[in-house]
């Protein structure tokens, strides 16, 4: 997968699978734009990638503000002249409560970033795109886009919406040379994941760490590496046939409910 010559967007870079991304984008030649609400991680990354003779650039960016993202848009063509890839990545959990007991002002904030601001990158990203006639959209999704989990239900929410969005646009741009896909990570070892177990337990998150684990059926958390591959691969000419599809890393959680045996192991 050689990017060189390729101008790769990520949202969210500032830790985290965005972070992981961006990596894996300068690693392979492209120029990468680190977007982040948080500017200091932002550059921070920019400048580790310049450090190992990549090409980056940082823009601070509120993903929920239609300026603050334009303004990222316009920053990366005014420095490179092109968005090849864009991994639409921000995201937040909110809280772990009833959706009875739900604050109003937390399920704004997680529709905002998590969909409103896929859709705004969307919106800005794809007229570049249009223009050069090619494009490769990741958007970051869940497996929470592909089932429920009681007390996350504005999370689950948002994550369907961004499937939605994904399936609906990639119909609308094939023809245009722009592939739209989405990941759907299921937990993966990252703030994220630690931040839910602590809401579920504050006096042994530990022991919800564990519980999760030991429902999937590798055994663990994906690595963040594992999901930057993923999305190396889908805006990589590998995946030069594939839109609309939405790609699941979970260690097989879903695909089994979480049930794992060892029934039918090889024998020697």
């Amino acid at each position: 997968m050689d990017f060189s010559g390729q101008v790769a967007v990520v949202t969210g870079a500032a830790n985290g699978i965005g972070r992981a991304a961006a990596l894996a984008f300068a690693a392979r030649g492209a120029k990468v734009v680190a977007v982040d609400r948080d500017g200091a991680g932002a550059e921070k990354l920019a400048q580790e990638i310049r450090e190992k003779g990549g090409t980056a650039l940082a823009v601070a960016a509120d993903v929920t503000k239609s300026a603050d993202v334009a303004r990222y848009v316009k920053a990366a063509v005014d420095a490179y002249g092109q968005i090849d890839c864009f991994f639409n990545n921000a995201g937040i959990e909110g809280k772990v409560m009833p959706i009875a007991e739900y604050d109003e002002a937390v399920f704004d904030a997680v529709i905002g970033v998590n969909l409103r601001g896929v859709f705004l990158g969307l919106r800005h990203v794809l007229p570049v795109m249009i223009a050069k006639g090619r494009g490769a959209i990741v958007n970051t999704a869940s497996v929470a886009g592909i089932t429920g989990t009681p007390g996350l239900a504005p999370y689950v929410a948002s994550k369907h919406g961004v499937i939605g969005l994904t399936k609906s646009v990639s119909g609308e741009v094939a023809r245009q040379g722009i592939r739209v896909n989405a990941v759907c990570p299921g937990p993966v070892d990252t703030r994220m994941i630690h931040s839910i177990e602590a809401m579920i337990n504050p006096g042994d998150a530990e022991a919800v760490s564990a519980r999760y684990q030991s429902s999937i059926p590798m055994g663990r958390y994906a690595t963040v590496d594992e999901i930057a591959s993923t999305v190396l691969f889908l805006c990589s000419d590998f995946a030069s046939g594939i839109t609309g599809a939405q790609y699941v890393v979970d260690g097989g959680r879903t695909a089994t409910g979480g049930a794992a045996t060892t029934v039918g192991s090889p024998r020697n």
